[in-house]
């Protein structure tokens, strides 16, 4: 069954092992590490996480000069986490550095993480996109566009909108990943998200990962919000 991965969008360790003691000690998580909780409390919070039989996603969204990204990455690859990302804006040639420096980091023997690339966030609107970024072409055309790019330089997949995954599978290969953030029950409240969608519905237009943050880590029963989530997420329930 697959798991959904939560954002563990807390500001520091202690708070992640509070909200850790509402799983079951057996219980295998897919977990999200962005940049609040990685810069404050470094890479020994990956560590821990792993030690503790989870598996990470470290969000850390790189965004440099090529040399710079890929010795990021030689480091972000000694601490064998399952999938990281970058920029897709940062270009082709950025992005291959980021590959380059994964592969070479990763301990022999050791599964090299799964590199993606963030397309448009998905707190961005057209307008927004427009107006702030100076892109005159539509949202999907940027986001399609920034999937082609990232396939390009080798990367595994983008973070995207679910509303964009069918779009991306078109103009990518099929076996291209679209991890999509923005994952909400139908009742829980949208927050500052734009782009957002039902973890069933999310599975059914062909979403490889989805994250959840606030419904699952916010509610007042994590544990029993979670799995209403994973079952949504697998087609065992319909979406509520």
């Amino acid at each position: 069954m697959k798991r959904p991965i939560i954002a563990l969008d807390f500001p520091d360790l202690g708070e992640v092992k509070k909200f850790l003691k509402s799983f079951p000690e057996e219980e295998s998580l897919f977990v999200k590490v962005g940049m609040e909780l990685f810069y404050s409390e470094g890479p020994e919070v990956v560590r821990f996480l792993k030690a503790q039989g989870h598996d990470v996603f470290l969000d850390l969204k790189l965004h440099d000069i090529p040399n710079t990204v890929a010795s990021a990455m030689k480091r972000i690859a000694a601490l064998g986490v399952a999938i990281t990302n970058v920029h897709a804006a940062g270009g082709v040639e950025m992005m291959k550095a980021a590959k380059e420096g994964l592969v070479a980091g990763t301990p022999e023997g050791q599964k090299v993480a799964q590199l993606i690339a963030v397309t448009q966030l998905t707190s961005t609107s057209e307008a927004q996109m427009q107006t702030d970024q100076l892109i005159s072409v539509s949202l999907a055309e940027s986001v399609a566009h920034y999937a082609k790019c990232a396939e390009k330089a080798d990367l595994d997949g983008v973070v995207c909108s679910a509303q964009e995954v069918a779009l991306i599978k078109e103009a990518t290969n099929p076996s291209f990943i679209c991890l999509t953030p923005g994952i909400r029950r139908k009742q829980a409240a949208v927050g500052d998200q734009k782009r957002v969608m039902t973890p069933g519905n999310a599975r059914k237009i062909g979403s490889d990962y989805i994250v959840v943050g606030r419904p699952i880590t916010q509610a007042e029963n994590p544990y029993q919000a979670y799995q209403a989530i994973k079952e949504e997420w697998n087609g065992a329930t319909e979406d509520e």
